[in-house]
């Protein structure tokens, strides 16, 4: 998977969302839907942006809005909801929770937690340690670029030694 390009990952069903999110500035957020579908093929334009915009309301009242000019997580929300809309097997999120305030945090643990249900892996690098483990079936940490510590998410959650060393949780 490291050897392969941005497009040939995308087209084996990984989605991404960056860190800083990459909203394009002066397109709408509807055409910043668009550009999550470009690389596609099957996938009805109108019926994706439809289902998106249900499972991201405030999104829905904002298609023809500059998504520049929503807040920083209705941005966030943007950035998910285009990694998403090409349906993807696998959407790697780097900091999703980072400058969010707490209650659209706990609007993306609620979609997090669907998506998981309904089949997508999500891979979360993320600061907000005991929010992600929550979400998460799997827990590793990676400390200067080496796999210390791999267990299920519960495990982690009860061990205290781990997470005063690695987690400050």
């Amino acid at each position: 998977m490291l050897t392969l390009g941005a497009h040939e990952r995308f087209r084996l069903g990984l989605g991404y969302v960056p860190e800083e999110r990459r909203i394009v500035p002066g397109l709408t957020v509807r055409e910043n839907l668009q550009l999550g579908l470009v690389a596609t093929s099957g996938i009805n334009e109108h019926a994706a942006i439809d289902e998106i915009a249900e499972s991201f309301p405030r999104l829905k009242e904002r298609l023809n809005q500059q998504g520049t000019t929503m807040s920083g997580g209705e941005q966030q929300m943007l950035a998910i909801a285009r990694a998403m809309i090409s349906r993807p097997k696998m959407i790697l999120l780097d900091e999703p929770s980072e400058g969010i305030m707490p209650v659209l945090v706990e609007e993306m643990g609620v979609l997090f937690r669907r998506l998981r249900d309904q089949g997508t892996t999500l891979l979360l690098v993320e600061q907000n340690v005991e929010w992600a483990l929550k979400l998460a079936s799997r827990a590793v940490i990676i400390d200067q670029g080496e796999v210390v510590y791999e267990s299920s998410a519960a495990a982690l959650l009860a061990d205290k030694d781990i997470q005063d060393r690695y987690c400050a949780v």
